[in-house]
């Protein structure tokens, strides 16, 4: 999904609870991963690995110059012999401490063995985010956790677009006030058209 869908999805979902609620968890997001500089971990479930949400995230350190926001993906299946940015398994939970942040997603509740981790993690000190479900154990162990409907309205890869394009906001967006059409038009514009800041 592309910055110009992003865009029109926030204008369709405009007035539900869904852009404060994603913008409150990018920034608690964000917050976590800027104020503490200890690295951002996300991992899925076995059955559902979040590439594309990484993939989001990466871009978003990039654009937002916020290069804590770049996770390390942790896998269920890596192999040694994959690629340097796909091999890091379910060990690198154990090693967590405190100043990083955990950000588990997740269609269902997940499984016994990746709580246990989770939850080894949040006792070392690492901050707990959790993407999915609104109940359970995962819920309940979380610092923050954004709930995701089953309805066929709002999926959980939908969310996850909105969450990683609003951690990379560089602030908090201004009220809305009544603009003109053509100004919002040419607003929308000029942020979809910036280059991305240098990077030396």
């Amino acid at each position: 999904m592309d910055a110009v869908r992003v865009a029109l999805l926030r204008e369709v979902l405009a007035g539900t609870e869904w852009l404060g609620a994603t913008r409150r968890f990018a920034g608690v997001l964000r917050g976590s991963v800027v104020s503490h500089g200890g690295g951002l971990l996300l991992v899925g479930t076995p059955e559902y690995e979040p590439w594309h949400l990484a993939a989001h995230l990466v871009d978003e350190a990039a654009w937002s110059g916020t290069p804590e926001l770049a996770p390390t993906l942790v896998r269920h299946e890596a192999q040694p012999s994959d690629p340097a940015h796909l091999a890091v398994g379910l060990g690198r939970l154990a090693a967590a401490r405190r100043g990083e942040t955990l950000l588990v997603v997740s269609p269902a509740g997940p499984g016994a063995p990746l709580l246990e981790r989770v939850h080894d993690a949040r006792r070392a000190g690492a901050t707990v985010l959790a993407l999915g479900p609104d109940d359970g154990d995962l819920v309940a162990m979380a610092h923050e956790s954004l709930a995701v409907p089953s309805g066929p309205d709002l999926d959980l890869d939908t969310v996850q677009h909105l969450v990683s394009a609003a951690a990379g906001e560089n602030a908090l967006p201004a009220p809305r006030t009544r603009r003109r059409f053509r100004d919002r038009l040419s607003r929308l514009t000029d942020q979809l058209t910036a280059p991305p800041p240098a990077r030396w």
